[in-house]
């Protein structure tokens, strides 16, 4: 879960510390001056307006899983070359969060929100660039064939003549509850809609409005299909532009309602942290001096690093990450390949089954918090506890696996008797020596005997017809070996479906996926809180950036890539493109694929599930029974030299107050 959102949320109101000690402060009834000021109608247009943004962002970032497949073959390159693509989406944040995150809270926050949605939406829209320069998506399916050709309707796939052109010679293509409530809502939402924009765009083909439709001859069941994936690129930059107007025309600061001012109660039932008695504010009309604020960024860092709970939660954070975000960006593919569904109806359980089990999660674990009014202790249990089941149950889905699909000389042998070894696998044997076929090509062709073939040639298939955009083979050779009483040595065009148990697998696996989703997310209240409650008022802004930062930079960009990497030693055959290198992987290896992938997910958890024990042991041992023994002196001094020159001049000055208990989760 992004936790940007509450960070912003609560920046927008300015409270650069200045020191006023809150007990010799009597604030007395608003004047109806104040109290008509139109504070609410500001904050509500502010509310609205962040919560579109993260609508916005969210959906972008749930589109971009949404098309990694579909990148991945329109443009015919590997998994680990689409995981680097996938985190450079987090660049942008290694670059600015952390100043923006310390600084923000002094400048004007609104314009910087604007300005980044801005950037944001021209980012996005450049993601779908490519497609306008580059030429237009060919898929290796027997486009000579296709009605637009000039050819006759009865070609030999097998060349049974003497010909110049060799296997190497021929390569492939191819209120304040419901405002603490709202923005993260949202932002829930957002990767819904993006998953089914995926879904919507994956089922217009590529180059809609640049090719006759009419000419194609594959549909989006078949695994080289391309959807639309430039398109929802576009319409969600749009949004983030169109979300960056409102920003420019509010306030740097909005008036506060008394009642809110005055307010005793915090929303944070047990304090982990004890507060100062000392209140950070800035008195009407001061500004803190910019080298002021940048000679306290190091010695803030220090203080948080410091902070054993807290990078122990990093910590145990960027690695859970690690796991999510690999398992997310890859889950598509996952269906894709395992089950063999297509990338729209795979985009589309995603966004209609699993991202809401996310958010019901999230909402229920906050209403466990809120309901049993949950310690910090507690709270790290709930976490951990989510985790430790979450992952159990996850271990389920390796016996939800399909068998692999029966290729010729890829998984099975060519009689269909056997499976093949990784080192026994050959394309070629008796039944198609004679017709110089390429094994580069990647044409699947389905046998009647309920066998795929690489290519109608190395079926040794000696002609085809044209029935509507089906190809239909005959008289093919290696048909009839593994089938020689059937008589039917035909075949169609395209892959095998998986065998019948397969799609009751899938059900299965929807079934887990979704269960394992919403366990894992009723941590993600309880662990926000934990980090809450483990830093200082004054730092958790910083504390915050520094979180989403290195989750972000740890997890958000390295993960995709190892990902990808190890997903890509389980490919059986691997497709060429024009110039002769390698392109896209056309098959994987269905156990090594689940192996790899689930595995690897589950290793990653367990490890922040250790990590995890080691904060609640942390927290058992110095900071349940010794509460105050978290604040020290040190950390004390770790306010600007300015806020202590003026420390006695406040107390003299009648102001009103602009902290109250729990501004720090509140708007």
């Amino acid at each position: 879960m992004d936790t940007s959102s509450k960070k912003n949320a609560h920046l927008f109101h300015k409270n650069p510390a200045r020191p006023v000690r809150s007990q010799s402060l009597k604030v007395g009834n608003p004047s109806p001056e104040e109290a008509r000021r139109p504070c609410c109608g500001e904050l509500k247009v502010f509310l609205g307006a962040l919560s579109f943004v993260y609508f916005a962002k969210a959906l972008a970032e749930g589109y971009l899983k949404s098309t990694i497949t579909q990148i991945e073959r329109r443009f015919d390159i590997s998994s680990s070359l689409v995981g680097i693509i996938d985190g450079s989406f987090e660049i942008g944040n290694l670059l600015v969060i952390t100043f923006v995150s310390y600084f923000g809270a002094k400048l004007h926050r609104p314009k910087i929100i604007g300005a980044g949605c801005l950037v944001m939406g021209m980012g996005t829209m450049l993601i779908a660039v490519p497609q306008f320069f580059m030429e237009k998506y060919s898929y290796e399916k027997y486009e000579k064939y296709s009605p637009s050709s000039n050819l006759t309707p009865n070609i030999s796939p097998c060349h049974l003549e003497s010909s110049n052109l060799s296997p190497s010679s021929v390569m492939g293509k191819s209120q304040n509850k419901i405002h603490n409530g709202c923005v993260q809502t949202v932002a829930i939402i957002g990767p819904i809609f993006g998953f089914l924009l995926g879904s919507l765009c994956a089922k217009l083909y590529v180059d809609i409005g640049f090719v006759n439709l009419d000419h194609i001859t594959i549909t989006p069941k078949d695994p080289q299909w391309v959807g639309a994936w430039w398109l929802g690129y576009l319409i969600a930059g749009f949004l983030s532009l169109l979300a960056a107007v409102p920003f420019w025309c509010l306030p740097k600061t909005l008036p506060r309602a008394q009642s809110r001012e005055d307010s005793g109660s915090s929303s944070e039932k047990s304090k982990f942290i004890i507060d100062d008695p000392i209140n950070y504010q800035m008195a009407p009309g001061e500004e803190m001096k910019f080298m002021e604020m940048a000679r306290n960024f190091l010695p803030s860092l220090k203080t948080l690093l410091r902070n054993p709970v807290y990078i122990l939660y990093l910590c145990a954070s960027t690695v859970q990450f690690n796991s999510l975000f690999g398992m997310v960006t890859y889950k598509p593919k996952y269906i894709e390949q395992q089950y063999g569904q297509s990338s729209s109806k795979a985009n589309f359980v995603i966004g209609l089954i699993n991202i809401p089990a996310v958010a019901l999660g999230i909402f229920s674990g906050g209403i466990v918090m809120k309901k049993f009014r949950l310690g910090v202790f507690e709270a790290t249990k709930l976490y951990l506890g989510s985790s430790v089941f979450g992952y159990l149950l996850f271990l389920s889905l390796f016996a939800l696996g399909c068998e692999n699909p029966r290729v010729a000389g890829l998984t099975v042998s060519y009689q269909g008797t056997k499976p093949v070894s990784y080192h026994e696998r050959a394309l070629f044997s008796d039944c198609n020596s004679r017709c110089k076929c390429s094994e580069s090509k990647w044409e699947p062709m389905c046998g009647d005997n309920g066998i795929t073939y690489v290519s109608a040639c190395l079926a040794g298939c000696q002609s085809s017809s044209q029935s509507g955009k089906n190809i239909i083979f005959s008289n093919c050779t290696c048909v009839g070996l593994a089938a020689p009483k059937s008589g039917n040595w035909s075949g169609m065009m395209g892959r095998c479906q998986k065998d019948n148990g397969c799609p009751q697998m899938f059900l299965y696996f929807l079934v887990i996926s979704v269960i394992t989703s919403y366990t894992l997310s009723l941590g993600g209240i309880p662990g926000y809180i934990l980090l809450l409650r483990c830093i200082q008022p004054q730092l958790k802004s910083f504390a915050l950036g520094i979180y989403t930062l290195a989750i972000r930079v740890l997890a958000g960009i390295p993960a995709p890539v190892y990902f990808g990497v190890l997903i890509d030693t389980s490919c059986l055959k691997w497709g060429f493109k024009k110039c002769g290198s390698r392109g896209s992987c056309r098959l994987y290896d269905s156990h090594a694929f689940r192996h790899i992938y689930l595995g690897l997910t589950t290793l990653l958890g367990s490890v922040s599930i250790f990590l995890s024990m080691a904060v609640l042991f942390v927290l058992k041992k110095k900071y349940v029974s010794k509460p105050s023994s978290f604040i020290t002196t040190r950390d004390k001094t770790v306010v600007s030299s300015s806020f202590k020159k003026e420390t006695c001049a406040a107390r003299d000055r009648v102001l009103q107050p602009k902290y109250w208990p729990g501004k720090e989760t509140r708007l």
